[in-house]
């Protein structure tokens, strides 16, 4: 799923126009995005939580020329899975391998 995906699928749900669920969504995305910024945390009960982690410098390789680089250190978003959608999406996995396996055993 895309943004624009997200957006027609919750104009649906909420029965919104277009127009406002995109206004909606870009304040929340910009809302992430600049907690994030700040080096606030997100946390969402049920689906996961946004870090932001710090990696410090470290001597690396080009993998073209085998020739060692310097990398300076950086922050970067982290999500960490919430244990519901976690859950969920185990189970959802579970039932089409089921589904898969009662397929084969008809085909023969």
């Amino acid at each position: 799923m895309n943004k624009s995906e997200l957006i027609e699928t919750l104009a649906e749900k909420i029965d919104l126009p277009v127009r406002e669920t995109a206004a909606i969504s870009k304040t929340i995305i910009d809302a992430m995005s600049n907690a994030l910024v700040q080096n606030d945390s997100i946390e969402i009960r049920g689906f996961g939580s946004f870090t932001v982690k710090e990696y410090g410098a470290y001597t690396g390789r080009n993998p073209k020329s085998g020739e060692k680089i310097d990398v300076a250190p950086k922050k970067l978003p982290f999500f960490k899975v919430g244990k519901d959608l976690r859950e969920r999406v185990d189970a959802a996995s579970k039932k089409t391998k089921k589904g898969k396996k009662k397929a084969a055993k008809k085909k023969k």
